[in-house]
């Protein structure tokens, strides 16, 4: 059986994909490039917004192949994405002995996962859905409430990702929340990684500000090596007002700021302010939201030392409770709000590129062929002279910034690397993941 898969959406829903991807050559299936050399197409959903969705449809469509339909967008709207042509099976969400059972697998091979993912930056997933019911979120009424994996079971599929991968990114749909329903916390399990698995670099992704407590705090400052300095904490709105019709009732624009500003001198006490990365989602056009509203959160982004920034207009999805709010926001304000946020993005990321010129550098590659580059641990995308270190090497250089870029010298790429793990055959690529690598 040749399969095709294509991912939408966030990096949980990646590492599923990467999940069903080791099912399927784990029983002698292979994956190929495009949909035109499949049997089948897997899609892999988001319903995010309303154009996530549009995109998958289109998707399906276009495929002209027998497809399965699984993520988030499934279980939000089976119904509707049942009746696109050439769909066979809607999966809900990240149910992977359903997934078996579609593609006529051995349901035992669900609880399988691959020891060598796709990219050069391994995923690996702590918990599933959320506990909080944010008024715009859809995802949190497809993933269902919070659950946390055994630390035990993580533990050993980090440990076997580690000799293939230089750094794991950390993910989940709310993995501030991990352990909370034994008594345990995402600080506790991060310590145990980074205790129990060797040499490896941890990423988190998405974490909220708040949730940040003291022994993670120690963790972002004790060594940039094994923890990733890089936090990414959604702020969505500085306003208050708008934050509470939002349903983000566990923090204000005040309590905000106060957990970024602790962690942010906890790591400069221990002089590693310069590698910090701190980047925010930002929602514009929340029904209701004001121009006061608006320079709230300009202000309070401009008063915080972001990076970076994910800014997006708000979209109403079926069946959340913001859908049913008055006073809708006009799509064009909501776009010009938006293009402020991000034209303060551009400003921010640009002096932070700026402020590592001449700095050392922990460098993962990432990327195949001629468009390999190098990641730091600050997440700044790194240009590579050639001849580029192998992909899923690792070593430390010297940063030269020029023309808005980063770049290593070449007198500075070291003659041996401290990590380049086993390859993943050519074979077994998906250059159709839309995720970087």
């Amino acid at each position: 059986m040749k399969v095709h898969l294509r991912t939408f959406g966030c990096r949980a829903n990646q590492y599923d994909t990467e999940a069903v991807r080791g099912m399927i050559e784990g029983s002698g299936g292979e994956i190929v490039a495009t949909a035109a050399e499949a049997d089948v197409v897997v899609f892999n959903s988001c319903t995010v917004t309303a154009d996530a969705e549009a995109d998958l449809r289109r998707a399906v469509r276009g495929a002209q192949k027998p497809a399965i339909v699984m993520g988030c967008a499934a279980a939000r709207s089976g119904a509707t994405i049942a009746a696109l042509p050439h769909v066979s099976h809607v999966v809900a969400g990240a149910d992977l002995p359903a997934m078996a059972a579609a593609l006529g697998l051995d349901r035992a091979r669900a609880d399988e996962r691959p020891a060598v993912q796709t990219g050069a930056r391994a995923l690996l997933r702590i918990q599933d859905g959320c506990g909080e019911h944010c008024t715009f979120c859809a995802t949190t009424l497809a993933r269902g409430e919070h659950r946390s994996r055994s630390a035990d079971a993580i533990i050993r599929e980090a440990l076997a990702l580690a000799d293939a991968h230089p750094e794991i990114v950390i993910t989940g749909i709310h993995i501030g929340s991990y352990g909370s329903e034994h008594g345990s916390s995402l600080g506790a399990l991060v310590a145990r990684l980074v205790r129990e698995v060797p040499a490896v670099r941890f990423r988190l992704t998405s974490i909220e500000a708040t949730e940040v407590d003291d022994q993670l705090a120690e963790l972002f400052a004790d060594d940039p090596r094994r923890v990733a300095p890089h936090l990414h904490a959604p702020l969505q709105s500085g306003s208050d007002a708008v934050l509470k019709r939002m349903g983000r009732h566990w923090y204000t624009g005040a309590t905000y700021a106060a957990a970024v500003d602790r962690l942010v001198r906890r790591v400069a006490q221990a002089g590693r302010a310069a590698h910090f990365a701190l980047g925010a989602d930002v929602m514009t056009g929340f029904p209701g939201e004001t121009d006061a509203d608006h320079q709230t959160t300009m202000a309070l982004v401009r008063s915080l030392p972001f990076t970076s920034l994910h800014v997006f207009p708000y979209s109403a999805r079926p069946g959340t409770a913001a859908a049913r709010l008055p006073q809708p926001v006009d799509a064009r304000l909501s776009r010009q709000r938006a293009a402020e946020l991000r034209a303060l993005a551009t400003t921010v990321g640009a002096a932070h590129r700026a402020a590592r010129d001449g700095q050392v550098a922990d460098i993962v590659v990432i990327g195949d062929g001629h468009r390999r580059t190098g990641l730091t641990e600050d997440y700044l995308s790194v240009m590579l002279p050639e001849p580029a270190a192998p992909r899923r090497a690792r070593f430390s250089a010297r940063l030269v910034a020029h023309d808005d870029q980063l770049t290593v010298l070449p007198a500075d790429l070291p003659a041996s690397v401290s990590h380049v793990s086993r390859a993943l055959p050519a074979s077994r690529l998906l250059p159709t993941l839309a995720f970087q690598s």
